[in-house]
């Protein structure tokens, strides 16, 4: 394989295993995390966030609770948009997708189920659709950072990398120091193979006292990139109780499955030794 071939194909690697994430930190926001008054106390609060946290059997009731409310009342807002991210965190896109099509047939000028019908497009592999959605629920004159965001991980994963970082700017500029932003920037740069640069900014996001787990965890997958296991999975399991940091660690490892491979393509472009960020 040549240095080309072998880096395009380094490049596509790192791109199926940052889009998750990419997707996953950009709308961190727009995933409702309120009680709706209309729904009992049974139905569970749930957020991207601790989501992240919930083995498989967890995430299974959580789904099966939702999905319950959802056949209820398909049109309330909240629990269609809970039903949503479960559903996408448990990797079913399509009937998340089919979800968010009925709430946003139901509140079509609700510009966060606008913006969650636009992350389920995306998951789905709908990006020129993702892209029209966004572009819709934003509105000049009073823009929200978080479409911001969530336009440039699409961007990004179109492989529209410089308009996505502008994106990325733009929502800095209305949210300055917003670690999900400066996340997905970090990301950015992984999808281009500057794992580098995407390790600064995924420390600076890391750094801010409103980061979560999510970005830790991305930070990990940086390091981890790069070779440094030991200290990828000392990040992953950080101010984390130990479930959470058993699962993070797992999926850490599943992300990092194909390194050997990198590395082995890597070596032949002379770009496969770690890099050491002070």
């Amino acid at each position: 394989m040549t240095a080309s071939a072998a880096l395009i194909f380094r490049k596509n690697r790192l791109a199926q295993t940052v889009a998750i994430a990419l997707l996953t930190v950009s709308l961190a926001g727009c995933a409702s995390t309120k009680r709706d008054p209309e729904t009992t106390g049974s139905i569970p609060k749930v957020s991207t966030a601790s989501l992240q946290g919930m083995d498989t059997a967890a995430l299974s009731a959580t789904e099966r609770s939702i999905g319950a409310a959802y056949v209820r009342d398909p049109k309330n807002r909240d629990i269609g948009l809970r039903y949503a991210t479960v559903l996408g965190m448990t990797g079913k896109s399509a009937q998340a997708l089919a979800v968010m099509q009925q709430v946003a047939i139901a509140h079509p000028a609700d510009r966060e189920v606008l913006a969650a019908y636009g992350k389920a497009q995306a998951a789905a592999g709908q990006l020129e659709q993702a892209l029209a959605t966004i572009n819709r629920a934003q509105t000049p004159d009073h823009p929200d950072w978080r479409l911001y965001s969530a336009e440039g991980a699409v961007l990004d994963q179109m492989g529209r990398s410089d308009e996505a970082r502008k994106k990325y700017r733009m929502a800095l500029d209305a949210q300055p120091n917003e670690p999900s932003v400066i996340s997905n920037l970090g990301m950015s740069y992984v999808l281009s193979g500057d794992l580098r640069t995407a390790e600064t900014y995924m420390r600076n996001a890391a750094a801010q006292p409103s980061s979560d787990s999510r970005v830790r965890q991305n930070l990990a997958l940086v390091v981890g990139l790069q070779g440094r296991f030991s200290e990828a999975e000392e990040i992953a399991r950080k101010e984390l109780s130990q479930q959470q940091a058993d699962a993070n660690v797992t999926y850490l490892r599943s992300m990092l499955s194909q390194q050997n491979s990198w590395s082995k393509l890597a070596d032949k472009d002379g770009k496969g030794k770690p890099n050491n960020t002070n």
